[in-house]
């Protein structure tokens, strides 16, 4: 929840730059060149909060089945053997002749979560797209400005 509390504001304050970087507008590749940058870090942290429960659940996973930090018996993932045990199964090495299968539940997916992460990327795609859209337009306007004026003779 935090970590989409922190997306949810570097989303606002990209978009808080791109109307700034808008506004003033006097260079517009120095502009366009800024909003991609800001746009690009503000990419990288959602990207990396949104990794954050990914992290936590892998950490849980495993202190779940290793809670001394020891290495033990866990069915369907590890078994201690020694050779005695490793020459009657013909020395074979097959991981599941000694670990055998754990059922294993999809509980992992917070489907919740991954539709609202989904609409929110979906929300600033569209908040994006409104925005270069304007600016496109605001660019050919200039273009057309220029070539009047351009033509005109002195």
């Amino acid at each position: 929840e935090a970590g989409d509390a922190l997306a949810k504001h570097a989303a606002t304050l990209y978009q808080a730059a791109a109307g700034a970087i808008e506004t003033c507008g006097n260079n517009a590749r120095a502009a366009a060149n800024a909003l991609r940058e800001a746009d690009e870090a503000r990419r990288r942290a959602v990207e990396q909060l949104e990794r954050a429960p990914y992290l936590y659940r892998q950490a849980r996973w495993l202190t779940d089945r290793f809670p001394d930090a020891e290495l033990r018996d866990v069915e369907g993932l590890v078994k201690l053997v020694d050779r005695s045990e490793i020459a009657a199964n013909d020395w074979s090495l097959t991981p599941g002749r000694y670990v055998g299968v754990a059922a294993q539940a999809d509980d992992d997916v917070d489907f919740a979560q991954t539709l609202r992460a989904i609409h929110e990327e979906l929300d600033e795609l569209n908040a994006e797209a409104v925005t270069l859209a304007a600016t496109i337009s605001k660019n050919f306007e200039e273009i057309g400005s220029w070539e009047t004026t351009a033509n005109v003779p002195d």
